[in-house]
């Protein structure tokens, strides 16, 4: 064969080699992570036909993707639930179990860390409530580059404040802002531009939005949406709140400021939906959007008007599943099929391992939680064998979970246990307590809570003088 002919052939056969090695070398994709505060499992249409408000742009991310109804918050309040979806540990197994004393160790890592060492950009735009600025837990140190909110959770009450907490270049500073300014404005700002300013790199965009936690403030022009022309709610009867010292200043129409957060919490998802597509990622992009805990009371919050945990028993601070059950949307055009309902039961904890697979991320395997990417790629899905929660405000309860199968035990201190069974296949209200006529699964259910927990290393979460 003539030399420039055979050459020629070698030079085809590289190219077309090096091509298909091009092809075949997926970019890691792009992982959104959107975190309500104290939204309901009913709180959105999708998952509730009965709520009296519709969430148009959520209830679209649910059509383009796939949601799943037997999902899991970490715990039934704040700080231990996000510290179970950064850490990948249960509430047996967790360092903090509870809103007190809530602030990580240098030695528990988290998903940002885990994931900014594979190379990706990590940005966090909300409350974070693991850490203070001179703790250990503070977002710097524990995996973002970019930070932009609040750090301590009662701060995250207003809605209006003179101050946020700002990460840049990995270092965190106070920054004074204009206190008219509606916090959840630039929070979204921040969260556009972080997408914008990473589009031609894998990023890992958490954005943990404070909507809709009380205090229920929403501007003027957000207010009139819900309000008659005179002013009055369009969501009667209401009955006005008034500032207590948990902080939460006074709402006079409540019903109507939570309607007004929740549209507004549905154009944000709207308006970062937009942002993806406008830059041509939305086919390198996962979108996840869920809650991390049930629906509050609080500076007055009505989840029985609002049918917050719809077919649930139970909001914030239970160990029923209206406390802990919570929606989950994936959206991933060609990674995750759409339309599509899924019953897997999992949780926050999963979070880790499964974000890690699905970016060829490293991460701990001393961990509570197992990788759902079959889940979210629409193939058998490997289940766990338990899930567990504590909690320990007024009290001491915990709940366990083995396929539907529930068991929740409530003690205080001196008084005798109260144990409570459910099979949620038949009783997914948790109606009707079944433990009294179950003896045998009630013992083996609480044997494997016993299994499920060790000792808290936090003396705040100590609860041995609870079993006496």
């Amino acid at each position: 064969m003539h030399l420039k002919k055979l050459i020629g052939l070698f030079v085809l056969a590289a190219s077309i080699t090096q091509a298909e090695a091009q092809s075949s070398k997926q970019r890691k994709p792009n992982i959104i992570f959107i975190l309500a505060d104290d939204l309901g499992y009913g709180n959105l249409s999708s998952f509730n036909a009965k709520s009296p408000i519709e969430t148009p742009n959520i209830d679209q991310l649910a059509k383009e993707g796939t949601k799943f109804t037997q999902f899991y918050a970490g715990n039934t309040v704040c700080a231990p639930s996000r510290a179970a979806l950064m850490t990948g540990k249960h509430m047996g197994h967790a360092y903090i179990r509870g809103n007190a004393n809530a602030s990580l160790r240098p030695q528990d890592t988290t998903l940002a860390q885990h994931l900014q060492d594979n190379g990706y950009a990590t940005g966090m735009f909300g409350k974070w409530g693991l850490g203070l600025e001179n703790e250990p837990g503070a977002p710097h140190l524990k995996g973002f580059d970019t930070f932009y909110g609040y750090l301590l959770q009662r701060h995250a009450h207003h809605y209006f404040t003179d101050h946020l907490f700002e990460v840049k270049n990995r270092e965190l500073s106070k920054v004074t802002i204009d206190s008219t300014k509606y916090v959840p404005d630039l929070i979204l700002e921040h969260a556009l531009g972080f997408i914008k300013e990473n589009k031609n790199k894998p990023f890992f965009l958490y954005l943990s939005t404070t909507l809709p936690h009380a205090e229920l403030k929403v501007p003027e022009h957000l207010m009139k949406k819900f309000q008659n022309l005179d002013g009055s709610s369009k969501y009667p009867p209401e009955k006005p709140f008034y500032q207590n010292k948990a902080s939460y200043r006074t709402q006079l129409q409540p019903h109507a400021a939570f309607a007004a957060m929740m549209y507004r919490l549905d154009q944000d998802v709207a308006s970062i939906v937009k942002q993806v597509k406008n830059l041509g990622l939305e086919n390198d992009t996962y979108i996840m959007f869920t809650s991390d805990n049930g629906p509050h009371e609080e500076g007055g919050g009505d989840p029985a008007y609002f049918n917050s945990s719809g077919p649930l028993k139970g909001v914030k601070r239970d160990l029923y599943e209206g406390g802990i059950r919570v929606p989950l949307i994936v959206r991933a055009p060609g990674r995750v099929p759409a339309g599509k309902t899924r019953e897997d039961a999992w949780a926050f904890w999963d979070m880790m391992p499964t974000i890690g697979q699905l970016t060829f991320t490293s991460v701990p395997t001393n961990i509570d939680g197992i990788s759902f990417v079959n889940a979210l790629s629409g193939k058998t899905q490997k289940q766990h064998d338990y899930l567990y929660w504590q909690f320990g405000e007024k009290g001491y309860k915990e709940a366990l979970r083995q396929g539907n199968w529930k068991l929740i035990r409530f003690k205080d201190k001196g008084k005798p246990e109260v144990l409570e069974l459910y099979d949620l296949n038949k009783d997914t209200g948790e109606t009707n307590n079944i433990a009294s006529t179950n003896y045998a699964k009630v013992q083996e259910l609480k044997s494997l809570m016993k299994s499920a927990k060790t000792a808290a290393e936090n003396p705040a979460f100590n609860w041995d003088e609870v079993e006496q």
